[in-house]
């Protein structure tokens, strides 16, 4: 008779690991992801001589750093028996900050080909000699500052990143400034 007792007893012990494990993985799920995006906040800065807010500032690479650290949590979390719960939202997450990473990796090679050329296109020797370069590189500054301007209104990491004209105006911003 005592051996019903005893799997009863490893069975409630089962059960409160679980919980207890459930609960440390839905804390940092919620309280440092979750919490920390909703507050992470992208530095906008002035460059050389142009006086609107146009590059991403100084706390980038710290952005960066974050959303892999958070990305291999999640991944790590997933891949754990007691994520059941969690499941749908951890993989949303993951899917959510893989893009966010892509976005900001994109706009970062943007942002390069952008300081690289603004200085050659707006002093006027080259403007000159290169009309059609010229006339190309002042269609795709204005579009850049305009899309700056938005992400210093904005500031949200995961709301600029997820932004339908950030996302669908970097591919043609970075093919544009490759042609110049």
């Amino acid at each position: 008779m005592q051996a019903p007792l005893l799997n009863f007893k490893e069975d409630i012990e089962d059960i409160t690991d679980s919980a207890d494990k459930q609960l440390k993985l839905e804390k940092q799920l919620n309280e440092e992801i979750t919490a920390h995006w909703e507050d992470a906040e992208l530095e906008i800065k002035t460059w050389k001589g142009v006086d609107a807010p146009c590059t991403l500032g100084g706390n980038i690479q710290d952005i960066q750093e974050k959303l892999e650290e958070h990305i291999m949590a999640l991944n790590q979390m997933n891949a754990m028996r007691y994520v059941t719960p969690f499941k749908s939202l951890v993989t949303e997450k993951i899917g959510l900050l893989s893009d966010v990473a892509d976005i900001v990796e994109k706009w970062l090679k943007v942002q390069t080909l952008w300081t690289n050329l603004v200085s050659v296109f707006t002093s006027g020797d080259i403007a000159k000699q290169m009309p059609t370069e010229s006339k190309k590189f002042k269609s795709i500054d204005k579009q850049w500052l305009k899309i700056m301007e938005r992400a210093n209104e904005q500031k949200n990491v995961i709301q600029c990143c997820t932004n339908d004209i950030l996302k669908n105006s970097l591919g043609g911003l970075q093919e544009g400034l490759e042609v110049c």
